[in-house]
């Protein structure tokens, strides 16, 4: 039986997609009017009201998505101090020393399937990760708490390096794109567990436009996105689905879904000693 989480505030008799960003009241696809930020509701649009920050808001707000964000601005602009040419393209930074590099990682470097997704090509790069992840973050952070979003991100980013080691090992490969990517899949994922079309929300266009990118555009690495996504999307189901959780303890979809996430990181790590490309 849905609860009042559940169902649209305006049409009891429909699943709600997402929540208002102003006053987080659950609507439905009928109901969501798109905002610079997210989605609001029919009346949070018509009044204009600026959202108000109490105790109970400052609790949803995106903590975690600020300090991911926080520490690859950070990362990146302490490898411009830094300041010495690295392997991609003579770009400054930590690239060579902490970059997905199949080799590197079959030699004892295991750290790198976690670093490369701090590291970043470029201004460019970093300013378009970082914006999906802001605007991702902003959407799912607060509906799937904190806890459970972090593991999101790590199972996402976890498997997208291991995407990367089976379809291009000896690539030399940084960003956060796989773990954005996994982020877009547990957004999807949640929409399925709530009886609610993708194509309602704009995550299945957002999907398409990105997986088009990426097949087409040189030098986007195909391994880390679809890697990424996959592992987001079944880290979201994990999280979200009733059938998991339905009898259990509360946290034995988190304890499953780090399990998924370690077990990317040990495939991973047999990958990369046994290439499969």
């Amino acid at each position: 039986m849905a609860t009042d989480l559940d169902v649209c505030y305006k049409h009891g008799d429909r699943r709600a997609g997402v929540a208002c960003q102003r006053c987080d009241r659950p609507i439905c696809p009928s109901c969501m009017r798109s905002a610079s930020v997210g989605f609001h509701c029919p009346e949070c649009t018509s009044s204009g009201r600026q959202r108000v920050l109490t105790a109970q808001s400052l609790v949803t707000r995106p903590i975690i998505t600020q300090v991911l964000i926080a520490l690859n601005v950070a990362v990146y602009l302490i490898g411009l101090a830094e300041g010495r040419q690295d392997a991609l393209a003579g770009r400054t930074g930590f690239t060579t020393d902490g970059g997905l590099f199949g080799p590197s990682v079959a030699a004892g470097d295991w750290w790198r399937i976690v670093t490369s997704g701090f590291l970043h090509a470029g201004l460019a790069h970093l300013a378009f990760n970082m914006f999906a992840l802001w605007m991702l973050g902003n959407q799912l952070e607060p509906a799937l708490g904190r806890v459970r979003f972090a593991l999101v991100y790590a199972t996402a980013m976890l498997a997208g390096s291991l995407g990367v080691l089976v379809l291009s090992p000896d690539s030399l490969t940084v960003g956060a794109s796989g773990a954005v990517f996994g982020l877009m899949g547990a957004a999807a994922a949640a929409q399925r567990v709530r009886g609610t079309s993708i194509w309602d929300t704009g995550i299945g266009t957002l999907l398409v436009v990105n997986l088009t990118f990426t097949f087409l555009i040189p030098g986007i690495s195909i391994g880390g996105h679809l890697g990424g996504l996959t592992g987001g999307f079944a880290a979201g189901s994990i999280l979200l689905g009733g059938s998991v959780s339905r009898g259990r303890s509360p946290a034995a979809p988190m304890v499953l879904c780090a399990a998924l996430g370690l077990a990317c990181a040990a495939v991973s790590l047999w990958v990369a000693s046994n290439p499969l490309v």
